[in-house]
């Protein structure tokens, strides 16, 4: 039926099987969010170290996507930040005038996820966006968002579906890029253990 005509996307084979696979496990992760994280709070808090969180009814964008690794693969994002940017504290941002890590915070900066993705290789065109892809972009005023595209687009589409939080909670729905700017795309689709759920 009408459900299926996502997969007939042009773009959508050439993504592999396998892929697809963990594509909707990571889609699933973040549509549980809807609903249980129903507010947007950027407060500083102190976290649990490694696998710490924000209450989970709170967050800002990047809480949905470091949820959503950690319940579809349990991937840790927290930890790999931390880890990397003690290793390599100069290949980060210095937006924040830190002279050393902060694990309560470091992960949930987009510019440090940006900063991660692309040093392990996984940043991609801004093209035909995928199921599954994380696409980070600045609001107006240069602020920082990301979310985990929903549906696949072709290259020059001027709205996304988009699973973030962006003020009202997490929600899955359509964005109008317009006013945003500086467009990345990253695939991340861990190999770890995948949690059927």
């Amino acid at each position: 039926g009408l459900m299926a005509l996502p997969l007939l996307h042009p773009a959508w084979n050439i993504v592999s099987g396998n892929d697809i696979s963990r594509q909707v496990h990571l889609i699933r992760a973040a549509r549980r969010q809807i609903g249980v994280t129903t507010k947007y709070d950027p407060a500083y808090v102190r976290l649990d170290y490694p696998g710490g969180d924000v209450a989970d009814d709170r967050g800002v964008c990047i809480d949905v996507v470091i949820r959503a690794y950690r319940d579809a693969f349990n991937f840790d994002f927290q930890t790999a930040i931390h880890e990397d940017m003690s290793a390599s504290f100069g290949q980060y941002p210095k937006t924040w005038g830190l002279t050393r890590t902060d694990r309560n915070i470091d992960h949930r900066r987009v510019p440090n996820l940006e900063t991660w993705l692309a040093r392990q290789g996984h940043e991609l065109p801004v093209e035909s966006w995928q199921v599954g892809d994380l696409m980070t972009c600045r609001l107006v005023g240069s602020l920082p968002h990301v979310g985990i595209v929903a549906a696949p687009a072709l290259k020059d589409a001027r709205a996304l579906r988009f699973i973030h939080n962006i003020g009202r909670g997490t929600q899955d729905e359509w964005l109008d890029l317009s006013g945003f700017s500086d467009f990345r795309r990253f695939r991340f689709l861990p190999e770890a253990s995948v949690n059927e759920a």
